[in-house]
C-alpha cells in the first residue's frame, strides 16, 4: 500500500521544489485545474510515459486525483512502485480538498 501525504506535508514539499506532482486524472481534467507544477499520468500512460516524465527513480513523487473515491491515484502509485520508483506517496483527499483549502491551482 502506498504510503500517504497530508495537505500541509504536501503544500510545504511543492513551496520547497522537493517533489514531483503528478496528476492522476489527467486530460481535460489537469487542462482546467492542477495543482501546482503537477504533471498529467494516467494509469493507461504510466508505462510508456514515466521513464521520460519521471527519470529518476528515487526521486519523491506524489500521485493525486479528486477525492478519496477516486481510485487514480492509488492505481498511478501502485503502478510506479512496480516499475521500480522508490520515493512514492498518494495525496489521498486530492484536488478537492486541495481547493477547499483555499490553496492555488494553475491551468493549461
Amino acid at each position: 500500500m502506498t504510503a500517504l501525504i497530508t495537505r500541509d506535508e504536501l503544500k510545504a514539499a511543492i513551496d520547497a521544489g522537493t517533489v514531483t506532482v503528478v496528476d492522476a486524472l489527467g486530460g481535460e481534467y489537469h487542462a482546467k485545474r492542477h495543482l501546482p507544477g503537477a504533471i498529467a499520468l494516467v494509469r493507461e500512460d504510466v508505462d510508456r510515459l514515466a521513464p521520460a516524465l519521471l527519470p529518476d527513480l528515487d526521486a519523491a513523487i506524489v500521485t493525486y486525483c479528486s477525492n478519496p473515491a477516486c481510485p487514480n491515484s492509488g492505481q498511478v502509485a501502485d503502478r510506479l512502485t512496480a516499475l521500480g520508483y522508490t520515493d512514492v506517496r498518494k495525496y489521498r483527499e486530492g484536488i478537492e480538498d486541495w481547493t477547499d483549502a483555499g490553496l492555488p491551482t494553475e491551468s493549461g
